[in-house]
């Protein structure tokens, strides 16, 4: 169900908020059909938050200590914390290394998530794409993760040579973040103005500047929220240097199509080493 805040419309951080059962309502698909987003409230618990937050620092141990390079060819982003210590702060394929985030992607609520797709073969993508992503955005002196460039996920398909297919990134939120402190901006209606708009809207990863016409979102820990893979986005930089500044967050692709897994013989993509360049 919806808030009740009374919204009508959406600018600013100003949108409607709902809750994710088994069956999506109507004013839930619509909403997502006009917009290309929607946002969940309270989708996980925060002891569920706190158990995934103590996983990811499992992982990230055993891949500092081990020097991981890349999973399944998608390079793996390191950085420094506010401590000074060496920190990873973006992890691909997490659901592989630990049975709880194997688990999570499990939920059948995600379930519902596919009517927003609305063919046959939808999927999550738990062995394509980039699998669980785990983003750990700070800003500190040598951070090298915090802020990505306007993009749209629909840039895989055609690095891939693809057809650009129907795609959701569901994103499960593990911090507090108000649009005050950065974090994720989304352009409304992106995701269906065809190919013109798709390839050249904005720079890829390039261009970091605000648009007047863009939607921040304000989350809570255990939210989650889903944009179109095709809706054009950023992750802004926090204004704030050192712990005020982190946000962390969870993205799992839906997907439908030819089923691509990727395998430790993969190889980057060159989006994914135009990332590396320009996202820090």
């Amino acid at each position: 169900m919806a808030n009740n805040n009374g919204h009508k419309g959406i600018s600013g951080s100003n949108y409607p908020l709902f809750y994710l059962d088994s069956v999506l309502t109507q004013e839930q698909k619509d909403f997502f059909e006009k917009n290309g987003f929607i946002h969940f409230k309270n989708f996980i618990s925060k002891e569920t938050v706190s158990l995934i937050l103590a996983e990811s620092e499992k992982i990230q141990k055993d891949w500092i200590e081990t020097d991981r390079k890349s999973v399944n060819g998608v390079p793996i982003k390191y950085g420094i914390d506010v401590d000074g210590k060496k920190i990873v702060q973006r992890f691909a394929f997490t659901n592989h290394f630990s049975p709880v985030l194997n688990d999570l992607l499990k939920d059948e609520r995600f379930k519902a998530l596919f009517d927003l797709i609305g063919t046959d073969d939808c999927r999550i993508g738990e062995n394509e794409k980039d699998g669980l992503v785990f983003n750990h955005y700070v800003n500190t002196t040598e951070s090298n993760f915090s802020q990505m460039g306007w993009h749209t996920d629909a840039l895989r398909d055609i690095f891939y040579g693809n057809k650009v297919m129907p795609m959701l990134n569901v994103g499960i939120h593990l911090d507090y973040s108000s649009t005050d402190n950065g974090g994720l901006r989304l352009l409304p209606g992106t995701h269906n103005k065809g190919m013109r708009t798709l390839l050249f809207k904005k720079l890829y990863f390039v261009n970091n500047k605000a648009d007047k016409r863009e939607v921040g979102l304000s989350v809570e820990p255990g939210d989650l929220t889903i944009h179109d893979g095709r809706l054009w986005h950023r992750v802004a930089q926090s204004p704030f240097i050192g712990e005020k500044s982190r946000r962390r967050v969870m993205y799992v692709p839906i997907i439908t199509g030819k089923f691509q897994p990727k395998t430790e013989e993969s190889k980057p993509l060159l989006y994914q080493r135009l990332m590396a360049i320009t996202n820090k």
